[in-house]
């Protein structure tokens, strides 16, 4: 039920966090202001979600030809710490993965759709909140 609630939280609201603080499953801090001078682009999903699968491939390559460009995934609605490693191993995601909680609702808000896309321009501001499956082709136009 708590997990259902936290869900809840993050499917009903909008934000556009300015900066954030994020700790990935390996302990490392992300925040905005380290990435000055690089795209972000933090990625809302749920392991059972069939969008959000379909995209895990393309974010992987956009983490791994776009030297300019961070990718952070923040995992939403999960059973276990554990079942998101095995998760994540299994599907060989490269780029830093964040346990969703009250704390990260707090700096994001909530998203409507599940998966969201938040992608920051190099100067830090939000260009784009993108609802739903996003593509390469999609966050390349974007960094133009």
């Amino acid at each position: 039920m708590r997990r259902l609630a936290v869900l809840l939280l993050l499917v009903c609201s909008v934000a556009s966090a300015s900066d954030f603080n994020l700790t990935d499953l390996s302990g490392k801090n992300h925040k905005l202001a380290d990435y000055k001078g690089k795209w972000v682009l933090i990625n809302l999903w749920a392991t059972w979600c069939p969008p959000c699968l379909e995209e895990i491939p393309d974010l992987i390559a956009l983490q791994e030809t776009h030297k300019n460009l961070a990718v952070i995934g923040v995992v939403v609605d999960y059973e276990s710490r554990k079942k998101v490693t095995d998760f994540v191993d299994d599907n060989l995601m490269s780029y830093p993965i964040v346990l969703g909680d009250e704390k990260v609702i707090q700096q994001f808000g909530r998203a409507e759709v599940l998966p969201s896309t938040y992608l920051y321009n190099p100067q830090g501001k939000l260009v784009k909140l993108h609802r739903g499956l996003i593509t390469r082709q999609t966050v390349e136009k974007l960094m133009q």
